[in-house]
């Protein structure tokens, strides 16, 4: 008895393993993109996985590349053309996941509008909010409709993307979100329409992936993140409104009409297998942008992606 108290204390007195700690920069302010990563933290998925994640949202949407590449955060949330574009240019970055696994960026226009087609874009003005990458797909665009970046106005709309195109401050922008834009103007009164950049002669990509340094980056910590996060998206797609419920409770800010409709549209996007990479993909993007001229040479798939579970 003596002997099952002693090992009885020795348990109690124990401590608790220690949790690997790790930063995420988000792409953005906290929205339904975001889902699986507040889930997991909210369902204590990556505590089960020894994880303590920090996430913090950036307050330059343009700083979290960056600061995955300099060791300034283990983790960032970045788009893959901005990523073949990033390493062309020799940021030190590596896609390490998915998280959105189809495109939402689209070229929105009022639903009735004078821009019926791209073409009627010639002489108007285009906002935009993230320069480089969207210039780079929107000149891909121009170019099959028979027009040029001569041939428009850009204005940085500095995301204020659905506010310039309904008061009229420009004609159409490049960067809006299917899942996000269109319900806003909807909601608004003021309804959109989406050219889908998948439909006008782009290569289909992951809209949001998680890159880190491949230098510095800990594969052991990223695949337990990435573990945590399928769990999450499994929970979501199986229970999406006790999902909605539970990440909209996390701040009064996201319980809105716009966010609960965002939520729903975002569901069938996110990657069901977040670590699983389609090399095919980023090699017919990588090809796509050295034929449009907009990186000098091509990568191979090795050197901008990485599956680290088949490591």
């Amino acid at each position: 008895m003596k002997a099952s108290l002693t090992i009885l204390a020795l348990l109690a007195a124990t401590p608790a393993a220690a949790q690997d700690r790790m930063t995420l920069i988000l792409d953005w302010f906290v929205n339904p993109d975001h889902g699986p990563i507040v889930v997991a933290e909210e369902l204590g998925y990556f505590e089960e996985a020894g994880l303590e994640v920090e996430v913090v949202a950036p307050a330059d949407p343009a700083d979290p590349p960056k600061m995955a590449a300099a060791g300034r955060a283990d983790l960032a949330i970045s788009y893959q053309p901005q990523l073949h574009l990033q390493v062309a240019e020799g940021m030190p970055l590596v896609r390490v996941g998915t998280l959105v696994a189809t495109p939402l960026n689209c070229l929105l226009v009022l639903e009735d509008g004078p821009v019926e087609e791209i073409a009627d874009l010639e002489g108007r003005k285009v906002g935009f909010s993230v320069a480089g990458v969207e210039e780079a797909l929107l000149s891909s665009i121009l170019e099959r409709n028979g027009l040029s970046m001569d041939d428009i106005a850009l204005v940085n709309v500095n995301w204020s993307l659905s506010p310039a195109l309904m008061s009229g401050q420009v004609d159409a922008v490049i960067g809006a979100f299917r899942n996000f834009e269109l319900n806003q103007m909807e909601i608004e009164g003021v309804p959109g329409r989406c050219f889908y950049l998948e439909e006008e002669g782009l290569p289909a990509y992951d809209e949001l992936i998680y890159v880190a340094n491949p230098e510095t980056m800990d594969r052991d910590v990223l695949r337990r993140f990435l573990a945590a996060t399928e769990k999450a998206t499994q929970y979501i797609v199986n229970h999406p409104q006790e999902s909605w419920e539970i990440f909209a409770g996390t701040s009064p800010e996201l319980q809105d009409e716009l966010n609960e409709r965002a939520w729903a549209d975002t569901i069938p996007r996110f990657a069901l297998r977040p670590e699983a990479l389609d090399e095919g993909r980023y090699a017919r993007f990588e090809t796509f942008l050295g034929e449009a001229g907009l990186i000098e040479g091509t990568r191979p798939v090795s050197a901008l992606a990485v599956d680290l579970g088949a490591e």
